[in-house]
């Protein structure tokens, strides 16, 4: 179990280093999902989705610019599906478990997300998260200071490039969906379901857009698709990004590691304007969601603000978060994440 230094008082607005395990009875009672909320998401957010599709297909024999333009709002509902599916992955859109991996299977066709794959990935993510002994389990590559040193100038180069705002933003979302998900990891050989999941959803999104594809035409797919998975992929990349990768954020050796401690110091809360909360489904309240996965995305605003202890966390505003784009390594010394102007590496 993990230790707690002293109570927590529920309505206590400040919380301390290794404090928040004593929030979870707390969270715990906001887990019960609602139906009426979960299907209400998806008809405000799939068949928006395919309509503003089509709208793009029928815009292109006027205006490529008209269609790019309509691609921005179908991207955002396109993101909405994938947290959506990520909330199915983690057992709380329905309270029916077929449910979940029924919607969660489904849209991970749309997304070209294979979801059991996924689903089994991210939870490493969350029993892993700001563990410098288990990196490589649905996070982002992140070095210390001490490993990128001593790594050769070639390596050093290949790091930087990995992670520059252009390729980490912008080509490698979409080379990590439309390529990298086809694949089976070398860490996986022992996931049957999950591998079978991948060849299966690959298979499906062949078809499905195959089929599509004699509908309106390669070409119009191509022009139509690529923008809007260029989008969502970018923009869901750096939504994963800015939440954990942050100046001040949690990163400790397994000894020191706790997860209550990793969930909210290492999670930031994304304080967006108001149309991004909703397109991100909420997503921004990313301290309460590690401390407590089984909350419905629906109900994290709830607890956010009926509890002020919940608040005493790292907070980013749409216009601070973007000064986390150069943070690369994490600083053992100074506990905190810095760019490649830190004092020292040349």
């Amino acid at each position: 179990m993990l230790s707690v230094e002293e109570p927590l008082l529920i309505n206590e607005p400040a919380v301390k280093s290794g404090d928040f395990a004593a929030l979870r009875p707390v969270l715990e009672g906001y887990r019960n999902p609602s139906f009426s909320k979960s299907l209400s998401q998806c008809l405000t957010s799939i068949p928006p989705f395919f309509a503003l599709w089509a709208l793009m297909w029928l815009a292109l024999p006027y205006s490529y610019v008209l269609t790019l333009i309509l691609a921005v709002p179908a991207s955002g509902f396109m993101l909405r599906m994938f947290m959506i599916q990520h909330d199915c992955g983690h057992g709380t859109f329905f309270k029916s478990r077929a449910a979940n991996n029924c919607l969660g299977f489904c849209l991970g066709i749309l997304t070209f997300t294979p979801y059991y794959y996924w689903r089994r990935s991210h939870s490493l993510h969350h029993a892993s998260s700001g563990n410098l002994d288990r990196r490589g389990h649905g996070d982002i590559h992140t070095l210390t200071v001490k490993e990128y040193l001593a790594l050769s100038p070639s390596r050093r180069f290949a790091y930087r490039i990995f992670r520059h705002p252009v390729f980490l933003f912008g080509l490698a979302p979409v080379l990590h969906f439309v390529i990298g998900q086809r694949l089976i990891y070398a860490e996986a050989r022992t996931w049957t379901k999950e591998r079978i999941n991948v060849h299966i959803t690959s298979l499906l999104i062949v078809l499905f857009f195959g089929g599509l594809s004699f509908v309106v035409g390669l070409r119009a797919l191509l022009l139509i698709q690529l923008p809007l998975m260029a989008i969502s992929a970018s923009a869901g990349v750096w939504l994963f990004f800015v939440q954990h990768q942050f100046h001040e954020t949690y990163w400790q050796r397994q000894e020191r590691w706790n997860y209550s401690a990793a969930g909210g110091e290492g999670s930031s809360y994304y304080a967006l304007p108001r149309v991004l909360q909703w397109f991100t489904a909420n997503i921004g309240f990313h301290h309460i969601h590690h401390l407590d996965s089984r909350i419905p995305n629906y109900r994290l605003e709830e607890c956010f603000k009926e509890h002020p202890c919940m608040q005493n966390v790292k907070v980013l505003t749409l216009r601070e978060s973007f000064s986390c784009a150069s943070l690369a390594l994490w600083d053992e010394e100074s506990q905190t994440l810095v760019g490649f102007d830190h004092p020292g590496l040349g």
